[in-house]
Formats: structure tokens, C-alpha cells, sequence
């Protein structure tokens, strides 16, 4: 059965479709805005407290400002409205002061993903802010489908590895070590990479592509893809899905189990 597509829009819920905002918001108009986007296993939100802390952040950031509290109540109102589904759920706060949840099928990643990196100059004033401001993040993603990958991975222009546009990265060393750019990097703050962090033994630093080119195996994290072999980067084959892949994997559904009661496979 498919996901029962429903939004709340300032706690009016209604088909996805029939929702509305008025025309003239900066949300709309110029990315002015925030969002977080949870998974939900049989309607069960997975860290959605990680998430609700992060959109408060990423406004913060913005100067933004909205009715947290409000937003709360509206989430379990359209949780308790819908079914039983895997989806994910949306959130998004706007400069024109809109509220808005809304449920949506989850993307199909397929079993590996290849990418090609793609050079990139983060905005600062924007770090680690989880904006709708993804202009940029998508044409890299383009970009990379043009070269024949699935995926962007952004590098800086100094040739700094950072993350796709939508996950993050981690991979195995020539030593056996499985790496993925720290925190001090221009990278979201990643949930399922937090947690991931905390499971396994990771070395977090600072790291350049040459390193990377000498991976083993590679895999991405993020909410709704959880763990994502990488089959190729920059045409370069990979070994997939590799020993750290499956450990990761085990491990976050050991997390999403804990968490969510859900019975969840490790799929790599």
C-alpha cells in the first residue's frame, strides 16, 4: 500500500495536494526557511527529538522564528490522522511564519549508489544550517548525473572532502580504519551519522580526495536512505557491500530498533 500523503499547514490537515500557503512568503520566494525531515517506521517517528533540536538550531541561526511549542502538537495530530506507514515526514518552518508537516513516500535509493565529486564553495554564515536554501546542493547533484554517477560528493575547491548533498560519507582506509569528516568541516551535523559515530569506531578529521581514492569501501547515511553502499566513486569500483558497511548498517537498525520498536533488517 502506498503512504497516505497528508500535510498541516498551521495545523490544518488536509490531502497534500489541497494544502496551501499564501503566495507571497520568503520561504517560497528566496529560501527563507528551515527544514528537517524524520523517518517513520510503521508511524513511528525515529529521533525525532534530534530532529526538532536541529530545526530550532538551523533558526536560530536564521534569526527565524516560530511557534515551536505549536509545532509539536500539530506533528502528533497528523501522526494520529495518518496510517501505520514507512514514510517520512517533513518538516518546514518559513520567513513568512508558516508551519508545515507533511507526509511523503520514501525515496527509492536502490541497492548501492556511485558518485562523482563535484568542487564546492560552502557558505559559512550557513554552516551546519539545515536551510531551504538547496539550490546549490541540487545542481551538484546534476552535475553529477551528467558525469554518469547518481550522486554529487562535495569537495572544496582545495580538495577537502565534505558529503553529498543529502547524507553523509564515511569509508575504509587502507589500515582498516573507517573514517568520515569531522565535525569541524563545513558538513551538516548529521543525525544518523551522530549515531553511527557513537556505535563505531570512527576517525573523524579532516580529509582529502587522495585519501579517499585510496577507500576500500564506502557507504552513505542519512534518515531515509539509513545506510547506502557506494559501488564507485569517480569511476573508481568499490568492493560493496563491504565488512564496516553491513557492521554500520547493523548497527543503526540496532539504534531504530531500540528507539522505535520497529522490526528493521540491516540491509547492506
Amino acid at each position: 500500500m502506498g503512504v497516505t500523503e497528508l500535510a498541516s499547514v498551521d495545523g490544518k490537515i488536509t490531502p497534500t495536494s489541497e494544502a496551501v500557503i499564501p503566495l507571497r512568503d520568503d520561504g517560497l520566494y528566496r529560501g527563507d526557511g528551515a527544514f528537517e525531515v524524520i523517518r517513520l517506521y510503521a508511524g513511528r517517528p525515529f529521533a525525532l527529538e534530534d530532529h526538532l533540536e536541529r530545526l530550532e538550531r538551523s533558526a536560530a541561526a536564521l534569526e527565524l522564528r516560530y511557534d515551536a511549542a505549536a509545532l509539536r502538537v500539530e506533528i502528533d495530530a497528523l501522526l494520529a490522522t495518518a496510517g501505520p506507514d514507512d514514510a517520512a515526514l517533513r518538516l518546514v518552518v518559513t520567513r513568512g511564519g508558516r508551519r508545515i508537516a507533511a507526509l511523503e513516500p520514501l525515496p527509492d535509493y536502490g541497492p548501492s549508489s556511485t558518485l562523482a565529486t563535484v568542487t564546492y564553495s560552502p557558505t559559512v554564515i550557513l554552516d551546519g544550517v539545515k536551510s531551504l536554501s538547496y539550490a546549490a546542493n541540487m545542481q551538484a547533484t546534476r552535475i553529477a548525473r551528467s558525469r554518469g554517477a547518481d550522486e554529487a560528493l562535495l569537495v572544496t575547491p582545495e580538495g577537502t572532502v565534505l558529503e553529498p548533498p543529502t547524507a553523509s560519507i564515511f569509508w575504509c582506509a587502507p589500515d582498516g580504519s573507517l573514517c568520515s569528516p569531522s565535525l569541524d568541516n563545513p558538513i551538516l551535523d548529521s543525525i544518523t551519522r551522530r549515531r553511527l559515530v557513537r556505535a563505531l569506531e570512527v576517525r573523524e578529521g579532516t580529509f582529502r580526495v587522495e585519501e579517499l581514492a585510496e577507500a576500500s569501501e564506502a557507504f552513505l547515511a542519512s534518515t531515509t536512505r539509513e545506510v547506502q553502499p557506494v559501488a564507485a566513486i569517480d569511476g573508481r569500483a568499490l568492493d560493496w557491500p563491504g565488512p564496516r558497511t553491513r557492521e554500520a548498517s547493523a548497527a543503526l537498525a540496532a539504534a531504530i530498533r531500540a528507539e522505535t520498536g520497529a522490526e528493521v533488517t540491516a540491509d547492506a
